[in-house]
């Protein structure tokens, strides 16, 4: 990870803000994790006052402000834009969370327990953000971990580079301390929903999250070291980095998407070694999902981006992927972004020589992620159906909320789910705050 503010730093920064009586930059951030009122606080020189308005409010305020679009949401708004650029809020957010551990402060408290047991079922940022806001209210939590680590995609599929295992672990130090039990390689197996209700858990929190990368139906696709993004870097933050090394150093990789998740694989395989990384996507650079900082990290990186193109079809010898063909893409009707209205331009195909391909192209959930609990709905895709608050479901004991609801969704939005799911909780015994 890039080093953070300095204290120095973090004053000056904060120091420009507008200080809006209407803070555009609050309303904008899906955790409401409020960054004018910390900003205003750093202001009075209430470091401590600040760092209490990022926990009380966002669980996960260092995660968020190290990996979110920040210019994309809260950063995106502030009015300070329109003078000179707007407050690097992000850096701002990380650098109080990073106080509060350097200083040893840990603001979040516990109210007296009320024994009321809820269950989580996965320790990502929705399952976390659920799971401290409840413990704080004083009931007892559980969280139960399919995987031998806490954290989810923060742990499993977000580079070392942008959060490294010792800044999730200090975040996680503090979350459990609030008396919180995660139960970790503890998969919920068929129906285990219903029978976490039967052993006396008031309420149910489904929070899994989608780990099924997807695969276009593209000639060549089943040839071998042609992987997904999410199996990609699962194995890299699981251990398996020689292993993935061997198929990357000094070898040319392609990657087919424009998303964050695209540039982290193509940046991370530069990283590794990649004599070439390219990253293949069908729509302009400016229509691309990736934020442009995350675009200009992979260019920083060497990584080719080559917009307004797709692969026809891969090459292979021996079972192995050699090389693409592609070509060029245009649209056949200006300012309607519908796969529908993609047209080849003719006489632009190309080939690469690869030796290793990856589809940043989505994720979808696993096929048997519905069968953990029959009481609730789920649409076509796999995932799970909640009513308008976003979380609660046709069963009043059981909600659901992160990317099993929404789909492939921002962290920010996942603690919303959180917190959200938490306050349905404790209305539905009778102990709301």
């Amino acid at each position: 990870m890039k080093k953070g503010y300095t204290l120095t730093q973090a004053q000056n920064e904060a120091a420009r803000c507008l200080l809006c009586h209407d803070a555009p930059c609050s309303r904008d951030c899906p955790a409401s994790t409020d960054p004018a009122t910390f900003i205003r606080k750093m202001n009075l020189k209430n470091i401590k006052g600040a760092i209490r308005t990022i926990k009380k409010n966002n669980i996960l305020g260092g995660v968020c402000g190290a990996v979110c679009p920040t210019e994309m949401l809260c950063e995106k708004a502030c009015s300070a834009t329109g003078i000179d650029r707007p407050i690097n809020i992000g850096k701002l957010q990380r650098f109080l969370v990073e106080h509060s551990w350097e200083t040893g402060f840990n603001p979040l408290d516990r109210k007296k327990k009320n024994n009321v047991r809820v269950a989580v079922i996965g320790s990502g940022p929705a399952g976390l953000s659920c799971a401290a806001t409840l413990a704080r209210e004083g009931f007892s939590v559980t969280v139960f971990e399919a995987r031998p680590e806490a954290g989810g995609m923060l742990r499993y599929a977000i580079p070392e580079y942008r959060l490294n295992k010792e800044f999730l672990a200090r975040e996680l130090r503090d979350i459990i301390a609030l008396g919180i039990e995660i139960k970790l390689n503890s998969p919920i197996k068929d129906n285990g929903v219903e029978s976490l209700l039967k052993q006396g858990y008031s309420a149910v929190f489904i929070a899994t999250g989608i780990w099924q990368g997807k695969k276009l139906n593209i000639p060549g696709a089943d040839l071998g070291n042609i992987t997904t993004a999410i199996e990609f870097l699962t194995s890299l933050r699981s251990g398996k980095i020689s292993k993935i090394s061997a198929l990357i150093k000094n070898k040319n990789v392609a990657v087919m998407g424009g998303g964050a998740v695209a540039m982290d694989c193509a940046t991370t395989c530069k990283s590794m070694g990649a004599k070439k990384a390219y990253v293949i996507y069908r729509r302009t650079e400016k229509e691309m999902p990736a934020n442009p900082a995350e675009v200009q990290m992979a260019r920083d990186n060497f990584v080719i981006i080559k917009p307004q193109t797709t692969v026809l079809k891969f090459l292979g010898k021996s079972g192995k992927v050699t090389g693409l063909k592609g070509v060029e893409l245009d649209w056949i009707k200006p300012n309607n972004f519908l796969s529908s209205n993609l047209k080849e331009v003719p006489c632009t195909e190309f080939n690469l020589l690869i030796d290793f391909f990856i589809f940043a192209t989505g994720l979808k959930p696993d096929e048997k992620s519905r069968d953990i609990c029959s009481l609730i709905k789920y649409d076509k895709k796999g995932l799970a159906l909640t009513k308008k608050d976003g979380v609660s479901t046709t069963d009043k004991r059981i909600f659901a909320g992160g990317d099993i609801v929404r789909g492939e969704a921002l962290v920010v939005e996942a603690v919303r789910d959180g917190k959200a799911a938490a306050e349905q909780i404790m209305k539905l015994s009778g102990r709301k705050k």
